[in-house]
């Protein structure tokens, strides 16, 4: 490891960093704007200037200069200090002075910059150019007069994202940052285009001129649009979300979001459940909250131990555990979250967890996708994936060819590739060091789990240390679900053969209207979506943004979620609704505050009070290992894939725009 002196300082830096890294291990602040951890080295915007020798009696770029042994950096000469003061009046020379308006204002680096580094006055007095603003879609805004052309855009869209579509047009004071025949950017990540921009050339669209930061008081939460548990940061304004941003966690999401994760949140004041409603001839009714619980009172003592729960895919686990424990006071354990009709063995929690972790499958160099679209299905592992193929790994695929934004190659889309892969990808696979299988929903629901733990032994799957065997889900609440009981060996079908009396449908919309049409419905959710649509009674209950709650990811790792905000109207906690119903049965629940609740949970289900991931050994089932038939993956439209989603006007522009390939018009501002 290479010794530097920074600022008279010496340290060890690690093989390869540099020197911009060296002076931030020594905890000096060096100002960037187009430089990014996460991003190549362009070095272009010079504003990383530091004094080095041995080395030309002149100012370098700290970002593309690497660390060497006896450097000795200075970041505060007078030298130092002239330069930075000169390359930001000259970032300053066309930037407009639009901060009053800007909707960056108060994030803004250059702003901030510019107080720290640049100088009191400016030595230019010429007119500032002025640039038309450039169509992206219906994600980001944008303002490229603005643009200090730091290439931070082009290069996520290239490397991070996999979608190519933006550029740079011209040379010099032309210079122009434009995407792709000025057409909507078809990434589902480009919301992070506004994070990264150090100035306000890309913005939020759907936030555009409707906050002010420091008005927001910030909440940490987590995802619940896929199974990823993206770490994320809610912005509330009084009693509304006004957005979300990711939070940095290297194991999980690094410090990127989708787009439906950023956007869904003017859907949490849209088409909610405010109030009970009761069916009567066909009809939903208001209805008061005495008059609902005495509804749902009565029939669940009239259904004895003929009742069912069917657990969404947006719950927590400490509703499920509510619904869980009410459910075991009438003797019954018809629990289910597998809505759509998936029936994969569950007897061990591994076999069906994601075991390469999300951060250690970049370190696969064989990987094989069956039945998944991780684009659309996991965005955040689908930019892991890219990694792990620009690091050399050789990805296979069994499925419909779809665009996952890097190379692949398909083998087809019949199952029986599992047991008989083509020569090629069998070459790869005996060569790997870290071989891996991903299974997703369309292998898991056309039957494809046993043959996948077979090839754990053809493929090399598990090693010392290693274990390549990866079911990726789609549900936020999937894994909490099994770990608490909410799977039947025969799937959501055992219950309806079961003919329930009465059915707590916990914010479960994706289930067919046919699987309980005899059973009185009872839908606890938020918003009135396709389970409120179907329900005999409906019961207002609070947004994963409303309260507390325990959320584990598809790789098994325990995270929790804080509330934001408060319920509108006259809805509840769900978990409130059934410790209340369980009091008018005369079989009171042994909680009563949210503590309580948690901590009974934890008792019951150890593997849920421990933080972070959860140790699943390996002891996987043995099944019938023959699958045929051909994929079909589940998710039509990525934006439109839960009650939430469906009822944010962002999220259907998205859908419109980019599925569907419908064109809006731009109004002339």
């Amino acid at each position: 490891m290479p010794k530097v002196t920074v600022d008279g300082v010496e340290i060890e830096v690690p093989q390869g960093a540099t020197v911009l890294q060296a002076c931030e291990l020594a905890g000096k602040e060096i100002p960037r704007f187009c430089y990014h951890e996460r991003l190549s080295i362009a070095g272009n915007c010079r504003m990383c200037l530091v004094e080095v020798s041995p080395g030309p009696p002149k100012p370098q770029a700290s970002c593309a200069l690497p660390a060497a042994e006896n450097q000795v950096i200075r970041t505060d000469t007078p030298m130092v200090k002239k330069a930075r003061e000169g390359v930001m009046e000259f970032l300053l020379i066309n930037h407009p002075l639009d901060c009053p308006i800007c909707d960056q204002g108060g994030e803004c680096d250059l702003q901030d910059q510019a107080m720290a580094y640049g100088r009191g006055t400016s030595r230019f007095d010429e007119n500032k150019r002025a640039v038309e603003a450039r169509y992206m879609g219906p994600v980001i805004k944008t303002a490229m007069t603005r643009c200090i052309q730091c290439t931070r855009c082009i290069r996520f869209a290239d490397e991070v994202a996999g979608t190519p579509e933006i550029g740079m047009l011209y040379r010099g004071e032309d210079s122009q940052i434009t995407a792709y025949l000025e057409k909507a950017l078809t990434s589902e990540l480009s919301g992070n285009l506004a994070d990264l921009c150090p100035v306000g050339a890309l913005l939020q669209r759907p936030a555009s001129f409707e906050l002010r930061p420091w008005e927001l008081k910030k909440v940490p939460a987590i995802d619940v649009m896929d199974a990823v548990g993206s770490n994320i940061r809610l912005d509330v304004r009084q009693r509304q979300v006004m957005r979300v941003l990711p939070r940095i966690n290297e194991d999980v999401n690094e410090e990127w979001i989708s787009d439906k994760t950023r956007h869904h949140v003017d859907a949490l004041v849209r088409g909610r459940l405010d109030r009970p409603w009761v069916r009567e001839n066909g009809k939903l009714r208001e209805a008061g909250w005495p008059e609902a619980l005495a509804l749902f009172a009565d029939r669940l003592t009239g259904a004895g131990a003929k009742v069912a729960a069917i657990a969404g895919d947006l719950v927590d686990a400490e509703t499920m555990y509510a619904a869980k424990a009410l459910l075991a006071g009438q003797g019954s354990a018809l629990l289910e979250g597998r809505q759509t009709g998936l029936d994969y063995d569950v007897t061990s929690i591994a076999a069906v967890a994601f075991n390469s972790t999300i951060a250690g499958i970049e370190g696969a160099d064989a990987i094989l996708l069956v039945g998944t679209n991780p684009r659309w299905e996991a965005p955040l592992i689908n930019t892991r994936l890219r990694k792990a193929v620009r690091k050399g790994a050789k990805v296979f695929a069994i499925g419909p060819q779809v665009d996952l934004g890097f190379k692949l190659t398909w083998l087809g889309d019949d199952l029986s590739l599992i047991g008989n892969l083509p020569k090629v990808a069998a070459d790869a696979f005996a060569a790997a060091a870290k071989p891996a299988l991903i299974l997703g929903p369309g292998g898991l629901a056309r039957g494809a789990m046993g043959a996948a733990l077979v090839a754990v032994g053809s493929l090399g799957l598990i090693k010392d240390g290693w274990n390549g065997f990866n079911v990726l889900h789609t549900a936020a609440s999937r894994m909490a679900g099994l770990l608490l009981g909410y799977a039947q060996s025969g799937g959501i079908a055992d219950v309806q053969k079961a003919k329930p009396e009465l059915v707590i449908s916990l914010g479960a919309d994706e289930v067919s209207p046919d699987r309980f049409a005899g059973a009185f419905t009872v839908y606890i959710g938020h918003h009135g979506d396709k389970g409120a649509g179907q329900a005999d009674l409906v019961l207002p209950g609070a947004a994963y943004a409303e309260k507390h709650g325990t959320f584990v990811n598809t790789e098994g790792r325990v995270q929790r979620s804080e509330r934001a905000t408060f319920p509108p109207g006259d809805a509840r906690d769900d978990w409130t609704i059934l410790r209340a119903v369980s009091e008018l049965i005369g079989k009171p629940l042994p909680f009563d505050r949210f503590d309580q609740l948690r901590a009974a949970m934890h008792a019951d289900t150890p593997a849920l009070a421990r933080d972070g991931l959860i140790d699943l050994p390996w002891s996987p089932p043995k099944l019938d290992a023959k699958a045929s038939g051909t994929v079909a993956y589940p998710i039509a439209d990525f934006y439109l894939t839960n009650a939430i989603a469906r009822a944010s006007p962002t999220m259907h522009r998205c859908s419109e725009e980019l599925i569907h390939g419908i064109a809006f018009m731009e109004a002339a501002e």
